[in-house]
Parts: C-alpha cells; sequence; structure tokens
C-alpha cells in the first residue's frame, strides 16, 4: 500500500483515484469543488481540507489540472507541492496536459528540492480512466519513471516513458495534433459523401478496409451507425470534449512557434476547432465537428 495524495478529482481525475483505490493505496484526495471531494470519500478515499493537507504523509503526489497556470500554482511558491514535501522522498506525478516549458519549469524546481518528478499527460478519455485502460506518455528520469510505474500500472495499460521533463508533453501534444487532423478529415469526407450521395455505411465498409483507415474511423466514427461505442451514438455525449481538442492544438500551436516547425495542418485544425467551439459545440465530443461541418458550405469553410 502507498500512500497517494489526488489532487484534482474531475472527470478524469475521479475514476483514476477510484482505480488507485481499487489497487489497494491510501488515497487522500483534494478538489476546489467539496461534492468531488466527498464523492472521492464516499468511494473510499480520504477528504483532504487543501492540495497541501492531501500531502501530508504522502509518498507519491499525482495531480490532474485543467492547465499549466493551475499546475505553477500548485506546485511552485511558498505555499506550493514542492515546498510542503521539500527533504522528503516523495515522488511527484502531474498527469495534467499542459505546455511543455511549465512541465519543465516545475520538474526543474522539484529537482532543486531534491523531489522527483514526472509530467505523464493520458490518452484515452473518460471512458479509459474509468476503465483503467489509460495511455500514460511519461516525461522524466528513469529512476523516477521506474518507481512511478507500479502506481501508473493501477490507472492505465500502456505506459511509455518518452524521455526528460517534458517529452511526455510533447509526446501528447503531438499525439492529439494527428487526433484533431485526422478527425476532420474523416468528418469532411462523411459531409461529402452525404452531398454525393453516397451512403455512410459504405463509405465506412471502403475506407475501414482501405488507405482511408485510421483510428477516427474505425474507432470513433463521426457519424452514428458503423461505430456503435461511438459518442455519435448518444447525440455526442463526450469522451473528449470539442473543449479539450482544441486547448490541446493550441498547445500544440505554442509549441510549434515556440520551436519553428512548420504545421499548416495542425493550425488549420486549431482554427476549425475554435470555430467549432464559438459554435456552441464546445461541451460536445470532438467528432461533433461532423455536424459543424455538415451545416456548413464550401464557400463559408476556408
Amino acid at each position: 500500500m502507498t500512500d497517494i495524495a489526488f489532487i484534482g478529482l474531475g472527470n478524469m481525475g475521479a475514476p483514476m483515484a477510484a482505480n488507485l483505490l481499487r489497487a489497494g493505496h491510501r488515497v487522500r484526495g483534494f478538489d476546489l469543488n467539496p461534492a468531488l471531494v466527498a464523492a472521492h470519500q464516499a468511494a473510499g478515499g480520504i477528504a483532504a481540507s487543501s492540495a497541501i493537507a492531501a500531502c501530508e504523509g504522502a509518498e507519491v503526489a499525482i495531480s490532474m489540472l485543467p492547465a499549466g497556470a493551475h499546475v505553477r500554482a500548485l506546485y511552485l511558491g511558498d505555499g506550493g507541492v514542492i515546498a510542503a514535501l521539500r527533504g522528503r522522498d516523495a515522488l511527484l506525478i502531474d498527469g495534467s496536459t499542459i505546455d511543455v516549458e511549465t512541465a519543465r519549469a516545475v520538474a526543474e524546481a522539484a529537482a532543486a528540492a531534491g523531489l522527483a518528478m514526472l509530467d505523464a499527460p493520458v490518452s484515452g478519455g473518460v471512458g479509459g480512466a474509468q476503465a483503467g485502460t489509460l495511455t500514460f506518455m511519461v516525461g522524466g528520469e528513469a529512476a523516477a519513471f521506474a518507481r512511478a510505474r507500479p502506481i501508473l500500472a493501477a490507472m492505465g495499460k500502456n505506459i511509455v516513458h518518452a524521455g526528460g521533463p517534458g517529452a511526455g508533453q510533447a509526446a501528447k501534444i503531438c499525439n492529439n495534433m494527428i487526433l484533431g487532423v485526422s478527425m476532420l478529415a474523416v468528418c469532411e469526407a462523411f459531409v461529402l459523401a452525404d452531398r454525393l450521395g453516397l451512403a455512410r455505411e459504405k463509405l465506412f465498409e471502403v475506407s475501414s478496409t482501405s488507405s482511408g483507415q485510421c483510428w477516427s474511423l474505425t474507432s470513433y466514427c463521426p457519424v452514428p451507425g458503423p461505430v456503435p461505442n461511438a459518442p455519435s451514438n448518444r447525440d455526442y455525449a463526450p469522451g473528449f470534449a470539442a473543449s479539450l481538442m482544441l486547448k490541446d492544438l493550441k498547445l500544440a500551436q505554442q509549441a510549434a512557434e515556440a520551436s519553428g516547425a512548420a504545421t499548416p495542418l495542425g493550425a488549420s485544425a486549431a482554427s476549425l476547432y475554435q470555430r467549432i467551439n464559438d459554435a456552441g459545440l464546445a461541451g460536445k465530443d470532438f467528432s461533433a465537428a461532423f455536424t459543424w461541418l455538415s451545416a456548413q458550405t464550401r464557400e463559408v469553410v476556408p
């Protein structure tokens, strides 16, 4: 049994913490929303009154937060987690999807305090968090990764050491740029098929077994019918919300600008998902791009 602090008990954090509890760990949980802390306690966890209180006695501290600013606020400064755990043999794991610069800055501050720190963003959505089948893309020192692996294995199925500090975030934003671009391509193909009178199931039958095959088509088809478990069959209830896809695409563009990488398709995808979010679909699954594209004409969409 490991004493774990879990900070951030939202849609992803709560089921991840629950899986740690099922694996036999002692988990002190904190979230700014008291109802989420109460739910964690009801699931068998220990309720903490603050992030620092959650870290009392913790051997491992895990965070799952919305953005880089929240991660900096949690870890850095006199009242942060790093200061609270300084001098203890604690392992810090941030599962948030944030910018590479913040991940490296926090890791550097942790190292200066004698603490091991990993950036470990995830892929797999809420369903993967609930099932314990997440993919972890981990950045940090090899020794810290080896130490974290049994903990991560309670929450995920695929655990990849991507490299040094920040490498996990780099892997996540590159992967999700591929996902965002490919989903838009699949959506556009179905929109065109509809306009040409080609049955959706026939396009799926052809493309899923030929050169158009990709995850966005065969595992997450954006039109109802061909893939029964896809959000398109549940009125696009989010497995991965359009707002989160926009966030990740913006992070990819931020990194591309900083590094001088040419990513014209990524930039176009970010622009289109901004319009999709602005159209009121931010809370829908990112595959709801199909419904937005279906309502457009060539004169409107660049």
